[in-house]
């Protein structure tokens, strides 16, 4: 079957033109201005007019729940979501039940997500069950399939066992993800500890515990000459840190999700829920700091650490368990706040959503040229509409972008050269 894109704006690194692209036999068989080429029964054309072409987003922080908790999300609903966000290349975290610290659990995951249009790579664990205790056989991980080593919703408390891990993923040339939390400063807080969480009488997480872990881990990578990425950034004090290790020549990267340059703890005095994730929306000094990075470069790519969770659990604000999702709403966020800001053009939100995701973990980049794999998203910039959560295709409806307008909108997903998404379809 082939697929003819007609009078699209393409933008990718080093391409931004209106052009025509030709797919066929699940590549891009050619682009340029208004192609002639024969048309079966079975293909189809497509007006881009008015559309803008981008490869196929990365989101290197989700969490599917698969296995162990699918009543949340599994591997095919959150494949689904991304389809619809236009995310076609998935970073899974390793906290399932049971963790994704074997080889068998990693198989499990990519056998599940082989038919879904979605290209899924596990993260495994850093230490066995994610209990910060011993490490886990990194090699073998690796190769099993493991993109990444991560604890993620905890931290590895012991600094020792971290720098080992560092040391290891170095000689195998794979990078670490942290998630930067001292839980002893954290000591049970559920929101960010300021004015709002005094108001609402509810103990906080303070600014340090971020911080602090930030620091020791660009230390401790430093020490072994080794490459560590920083997960969910959301304060002004891990901005500055890891700048600074950028300036140095530390091997540093990190990601932020577009809660934490949209939103702040001010969000939070409804008492709901559903805008309760970790790290926490901050201060306006944190989300201004947060949106500065990521247009000078300090932050290196936007993620959504998509992490779903029942209407049930999140029905109480003090007892509900962190998270929000966001695949469905991630691209359109961004849109939102920095391209139609005038903050960044659409070449720094592939950069920032396709491209650096993928060059951090080592693999190749979707790229919008002839004999390309045809792996890309139409979106129309200028849609406004409203979330509503009960459109998502997520299982969950955690969001704390409900009821919010946006503008821009996915309209079709392409992997393989098959259309897997299309706005207003059911597929």
């Amino acid at each position: 079957m082939k697929l003819l894109i007609r009078n699209v704006h393409a933008v990718d690194r080093g391409l931004d033109e209106v052009t025509d692209i030709l797919i066929e036999d699940g590549r891009i068989a050619r682009m340029g201005a208004q192609l002639s080429e024969p048309m079966g029964e079975q293909d189809r054309t497509i007006d881009g007019s008015g559309l803008t072409a981008m490869p196929g987003l990365f989101d290197m922080h989700v969490h599917f729940r698969d296995p162990g908790q699918t009543h949340k999300e599994d591997i095919l609903t959150g494949c689904r979501a991304a389809l619809a966000g236009g995310v076609t290349g998935v970073l899974c975290m390793p906290n399932t039940k049971p963790p994704a610290d074997s080889p068998e659990v990693l198989r499990y995951i990519l056998e599940k997500a082989k038919n879904t249009g979605v290209s899924v790579y596990p993260a495994a664990c850093i230490t066995k069950g994610m209990q910060g205790e011993a490490l886990t056989d990194l090699a073998k991980l690796k190769a099993s399939g493991a993109a990444c080593f991560s604890d993620d919703g905890r931290p590895v408390k012991n600094a020792e066992l971290m720098r080992r891990a560092l040391e290891k993923a170095k000689e195998l040339g794979i990078p670490v993800a942290s998630h930067c939390e001292d839980l002893d400063i954290i000591d049970g807080g559920i929101m960010h500890k300021g004015s709002v969480s005094a108001a609402l009488g509810v103990k906080g997480m303070d600014r340090a515990s971020e911080d602090s872990i930030t620091a020791r881990e660009i230390v401790l990578a430093a020490s072994v000459g080794g490459r560590v990425h920083i997960c969910h950034v959301s304060t002004k004090g891990s901005v500055e840190i890891i700048r600074a290790a950028k300036a140095l020549g530390i091997q540093v990267t990190c990601e932020t999700a577009p809660h934490y340059f949209m939103l702040t703890h001010e969000k939070l005095r409804s008492g709901n829920a559903n805008d309760r994730m970790n790290p926490p929306l901050r201060e306006e000094s944190d989300r201004a700091a947060i949106e500065a990075a990521v247009l000078d470069g300090t932050i290196d790519c936007i993620v959504t650490d998509h992490a779903p969770h029942t209407p049930e659990e999140k029905a109480n604000f003090t007892l509900a368990p962190n998270g929000i999702v966001g695949l469905e709403t991630s691209l359109s966020a961004a849109l939102t706040a920095l391209y139609h800001t005038g903050k960044a053009d659409l070449q720094k939100i592939v950069e920032l959503m396709s491209i650096r995701p993928r060059e951090i973990l080592g693999i190749a980049p979707e790229q919008l040229c002839t004999g390309a794999p045809a792996d890309l998203i139409l979106v129309d910039t200028g849609q406004k509409w409203v979330v509503d959560p009960e459109k998502f295709r997520s299982k969950s409806r955690n969001t704390a972008f409900r009821g919010m307008e946006l503008t821009g909108r996915v309209q079709m997903t392409i992997t393989g050269g098959r259309i897997r998404y299309e706005y207003g379809n059911v597929m």
